[in-house]
């Protein structure tokens, strides 16, 4: 049957080469000119000169006898068809029957346009696969006739499904179904192989996904370090491209649940029902192009025979960044938010994004629950706070005696330290009670690091001069580029700066810190008015209200921590600690330690003087 349809081509293909010759010739006494003339003022009424009929022709012919068994679907018109809900308008071409676009209704790009996720001009999907007669055939070679959109349900949820058949003969035919889900991100795909078991071949079909990232983002440079192509193998869990310049690739050789392109606040990905058999994946970045953000190209392995026995069903999500939606997309699915990991992330998760959540219910306003999600973390971590400030007024009282100590000794850093220490002991202090709650408040700082840049919810949302809280804010444009800050100037960068320094001269007042210790803590503020110039405002915002409610808790211990108290308090732990020996504290193991380094020391000394 295949044979008669190459040949049947062939025969039209010949009569209308005859009747091109016979019957289009020029007119008799018509100069070339008006031949020429003529023939373009046929081509612009009739359409098509019998010239390019013959061209598309015999072009069918050739694509249909290198199709072999499926060369009855190469030829057709194209056509397009869309599936829309509340959240996104999807668009299909009958031309291989793929997706050629992913607007996504909620969300504009930094200059304000209709976001499109992903056109035909960034990105394409197809299917390859092997056919029994030595051929390989591409879904883009087939023209699919397209279903009516048809409504449904499928777990109590209204769907929308259209159906795309390229139809080869009497019970053999390709369809891809999609189904998208009402308020939602997530678009079914099922493909399915009907009755060609036999002209089929290979242990694997390849879906390859060519995808270059559009701009979406003002900051070109942070839309870049956050884009990558993350996955999740049976085996071993969630795992990514490396995120640099130039070109990374990671291939996977074990079973694949799903790809996905990721991006700073957006997604699209296909998530296998089953699983894929593996995959590659590759991304390229060229500095100089400034208008693709990264190309991500992956070549998924699908098992031949999932699709052969009608198992062969997938879902895309074309959709946002949202810890809500994601963490029921799929195992880890979630990743593709960045909170950080480890314990970092499990402080986003559990701590930062629900108490976030629960304020975006009451107010409007970002800047406002940006505040109050500050009072609510400054709340649970009082506790830690006043027992901070404790152990810092502790120090203070003993700082004539520390002083005095250091002067005695002369320089003599070692004597200095073993006699400091045993003060502590004495005392009943802990010189390590005060950077304790602090290192118990590292997780939280951290966390704050993944949550800022890569929340949507802060994606244009504007505050005071901020235009935008998920990016730098501009407060003034530099003439010139400073070396790691940049040409800007971030004011709430500047008012976090400010009330850092402010807040370490409080505490330096507090501590015995001398020298170069108290000199960096000075410079740590500005190293990082310098990192996160170009960091969120969101975030800068953040840590400029912390460090005002911090001063205000403060001021509030002061009225409760009085310096005459803690120093009877530290003089009653002296007469305890008078009359007692030896000890497993802090500061007793910590001059043991001391004093054994300074024997040592000695030892080095006299063997020296005796040579």
């Amino acid at each position: 049957m295949d044979r008669n349809q190459a040949i049947g081509f062939a025969l039209i293909a010949v009569l209308l080469l005859a009747y091109s010759f016979f019957f289009s010739g020029p007119n008799e006494g018509t100069t070339p000119q008006q031949q020429t003339t003529a023939q373009t003022a046929n081509v612009e009424t009739q359409g098509t000169a019998p010239a390019v009929v013959v061209d598309d022709s015999l072009a069918q012919v050739r694509r249909a006898s290198a199709l072999g068994a499926f060369g009855a679907a190469a030829s057709g018109e194209e056509a397009s068809s869309t599936l829309e809900n509340q959240y996104v308008r999807i668009t299909f071409n009958s031309k291989g029957g793929q997706v050629s676009e992913v607007l996504l209704k909620d969300y504009k790009t930094h200059e304000g346009d209709t976001l499109i996720l992903i056109d035909e001009g960034s990105s394409q999907t197809d299917v390859q696969f092997a056919t029994n007669d030595g051929k390989t055939v591409k879904l883009s070679d087939l023209f699919f006739s397209r279903s009516e959109v048809l409504g449904g349900t499928v777990n109590e949820v209204p769907t929308q499904t259209v159906t795309f058949r390229a139809q080869l003969a009497e019970g053999q035919y390709i369809d891809q179904v999609y189904t998208l889900y009402d308020n939602s991100f997530q678009l079914g795909y099922k493909l399915d192989f009907k009755g060609l078991n036999n002209l089929v071949s290979g242990e694997t079909m390849t879906l390859t996904w060519v995808d270059q990232l559009k701009q979406l983002e003002r900051d070109l440079t942070q839309n870049r370090a956050k884009s990558t192509i993350n996955f999740y193998t049976v085996e071993d869990g969630y795992d990514y491209v490396s995120i640099g310049e130039g070109t990374e690739t990671e291939t996977a050789s074990t079973p694949v649940k799903w790809v996905a392109n990721k991006q700073n606040f957006f997604t699209a990905g296909i998530i296998a029902t089953n699983s894929f058999a593996g995959a590659r994946m590759e991304a390229v970045t060229d500095p100089n192009d400034t208008l693709v953000v990264k190309t991500l190209s992956s070549q998924i392995l699908i098992p031949t025979q999932d699709v052969l026995n009608g198992r062969g069903d997938f879902m895309f999500y074309f959709g946002p960044n949202d810890y809500k939606i994601l963490k029921h997309m799929a195992d880890d699915f979630d990743k593709n938010l960045d909170l950080g990991w480890g314990i970092f992330s499990y402080v986003n998760k559990w701590l930062i994004i629900p108490a976030f959540d629960f304020l975006e219910n009451y107010f409007a306003s970002y800047g406002i629950i940006i505040i109050l999600l500050v009072l609510y973390i400054k709340t649970i971590l009082f506790p830690l706070t006043y027992k901070s400030y404790l152990s810092m007024a502790k120090m203070k009282v003993l700082k004539p005696e520390i002083d005095a100590i250091k002067e005695r000794n002369d320089g003599d850093m070692q004597k200095t330290q073993m006699e400091t220490m045993k003060l502590y002991q004495e005392m009943g202090v802990n010189p390590m009670s005060g950077c304790v709650p602090m290192l118990l408040q590292i997780p939280i700082l951290f966390a704050m690091f993944n949550f800022f840049p890569n929340s949507i919810e802060l994606r244009q949302e504007p505050f005071l001069w901020a235009h935008d809280l998920s990016t730098y804010d501009v407060f003034a444009r530099l003439p010139f580029t400073i070396p790691f800050y940049g040409s800007h100037v971030s004011m709430f960068t500047l008012l976090m700066t400010a009330s850092t320094i402010l807040y370490t001269w409080s505490n330096n007042q507090m501590n015995t810190m001398q020298g170069p210790m108290k000199f960096y803590s000075y410079l740590m503020p500005v190293i990082f008015m310098f990192v996160l110039n170009s960091f969120p405002a969101g975030l800068s915002f953040y840590y400029f209200v912390s460090n005002i409610v911090t001063f205000g808790q403060q001021a509030v211990i002061r009225k409760f921590v009085d310096d005459k108290k803690v120093r009877a308090k530290l003089e009653v732990n002296k007469e305890k600690n008078k009359d007692k020996k030896g000890g497993t504290s802090f500061a007793q193991r910590m001059q043991d330690a001391m004093r054994v380094a300074a024997e040592k020391e000695a030892e080095k000394k006299n063997k020296k003087s005796k040579k």
